[in-house]
């Protein structure tokens, strides 16, 4: 929940560029928690990754770590528009997902997740599906979030009702993943002209709180469109399930800036600077006109003011490649790299010697903090990363593409093939990872559980071990 307080002065965040996620950055949700931003976005897959970092610049070359996966077939593809909630000690996390093998996109139900601890990143289970009993298309739901009001809790969603266009439908809640009715009511619908460019549309909710006031950004008309934008909505009566208790404002609050070269902005969440003086607003945008509504949309950042009147004004979207002031609080270095822990012996990947040869084995040794031990994680727009040593420039490769346990992992120039990609796996609290390749589907595994400086590093089936855990500590 963001809840403005009144700015003051203090000291500006480390500098940032947009875009801050520019692979797989549609419907951006991002928290500020704990001294950690982390930030999840739409996979389009059974897949969600969660990107950590103590600084706004950071996530741009933050890990891209996996903690969620989902096998069940009625909800195993085209997860949209995730977004996490903290209630009662846990993280909630939200998210619209489709049926495995049906045409895209009428099989889309929202689902929640519950974290085990305080943890952000999980792990999570899951907990049910919501939907609603007067939804049209069997129960169609996207884009939910979740609204508190008086002590209780709303979901709000997109849906068609009764042969509505896609709309903004609220329903109450009993609990974080429960409804207390399955009945939905329509509380906006995309009437006017700048809500219709391309498709009618309503859709991507999200609350704002400011000084007593409770305020609605959706998202309106055709992401495939560039005047994809926001509107606005305020909680004036007392009701939230009342229609009339919302007060919708005549135009859009934030949208194209063809000068800036920012199309289609939308579906965006807030979020507070460390110190708790400044609001921010993340959102995602296309370079192009022409670009719609798949993967080349971008995650960006910017801070937004107060109207004298106690309304936001989100100003206009700011062009890539701006570098501004990240929100104010923020003490840490901005990272760009990692070290990679094993669990069980508290030694760091490397490169033996920092050998820039191609076949160069890799290993653990006692962490040093030379460049050979650092690791570039770089997201592949494909749920997979390829790990780039700082010293090298080269990447974590299994021997030969090989599958069998006991295949070594050395260091190879990129070839852009399944052998050279790899998921980082969240297992549990405190940062841990399982590092899965793509092509074997086996793990990082330090030979023999050994602790000596110099014992092999190799694939390994995963027997979820501390041997096979790493963890990822950020470094420059």
């Amino acid at each position: 929940m963001v809840s403005a307080t009144t700015p003051a002065t203090a000291a500006e965040g480390r500098p940032y560029t947009n875009p801050i996620k520019s692979q797989k950055g549609a419907d951006p949700w991002l928290e500020y928690y704990n001294g950690n931003y982390y930030l999840v976005t739409t996979s389009f897959t059974g897949v969600l990754t969660m990107r950590k970092s103590p600084t706004l610049a950071g996530l741009s070359t933050a890990a891209s770590v996996q903690i969620w996966s989902d096998t069940t077939p009625t909800r195993n593809t085209n997860i949209w528009a995730p977004e996490i909630h903290f209630f009662d000690g846990h993280w909630y996390l939200y998210y619209s997902a489709a049926q495995s093998g049906v045409a895209c996109c009428d099989s889309q139900r929202t689902h929640v997740l519950e974290s085990a601890g305080t943890d952000p990143m999980g792990p999570y289970t899951y907990k049910n599906q919501l939907s609603g009993s007067n939804l049209s298309s069997g129960g169609w739901l996207i884009d939910a979030t979740v609204l508190q009001n008086n002590n209780k809790l709303y979901l709000i969603g997109s849906g068609y009702i009764n042969g509505s266009p896609q709309s903004l439908v609220i329903a109450p809640m009993s609990n974080p993943y429960t409804l207390a009715s399955s009945t939905f009511t329509v509380i906006s619908s995309p009437t006017a002209s700048w809500e219709t460019s391309g498709a009618a549309v309503n859709e991507g909710p999200e609350p704002l709180y400011h000084n007593g006031r409770t305020f609605l950004t959706f998202s309106a008309s055709y992401c495939m469109t560039p005047d994809y934008k926001l509107g606005q909505l305020e909680l004036t009566g007392t009701d939230p399930l009342n229609p009339a208790s919302w007060t919708k404002k005549s135009t859009p609050v934030f949208q194209r800036n063809d000068a800036n070269g920012v199309y289609g902005p939308g579906h965006n969440g807030f979020f507070s600077s460390p110190d708790g003086t400044e609001n921010w607003i993340v959102y995602h945008a296309n370079n192009s006109a022409s670009s719609g509504c798949g993967n080349e949309r971008t995650t960006r950042a910017q801070k937004f003011t107060w109207n004298a009147d106690g309304t936001p004004n989100f100003g206009t979207p700011v062009a890539l490649g701006t570098t501004l002031p990240g929100p104010s609080g923020e003490t840490a270095t901005t990272p760009t790299a990692y070290t990679l822990v094993n669990r069980n012996s508290g030694k760091c990947l490397d490169v033996e010697g920092g050998s820039t040869l191609d076949g160069a084995n890799i290993f653990q040794w006692s962490c040093h903090g030379g460049a050979n031990q650092k690791w570039r994680v770089e997201d592949l727009g494909d749920d997979t990363s390829r790990l780039v040593n700082v010293a090298t420039g080269k990447v974590a490769d299994t021997a030969n593409c090989t599958t069998t346990d006991g295949t070594d992992i050395a260091q190879w120039s990129w070839l852009n093939n399944n052998c050279q990609k790899w998921r980082l796996v969240y297992t549990d609290t405190g940062d841990y990872v399982r590092i899965v390749n793509e092509n074997s589907g086996k793990v990082a595994d330090v030979a023999n559980c050994g602790t000596a400086d110099g014992t092999d590093v190799r694939l390994w089936t995963w027997l979820n071990n501390n041997c096979q855990q790493w963890r990822l500590v950020p470094t420059t």
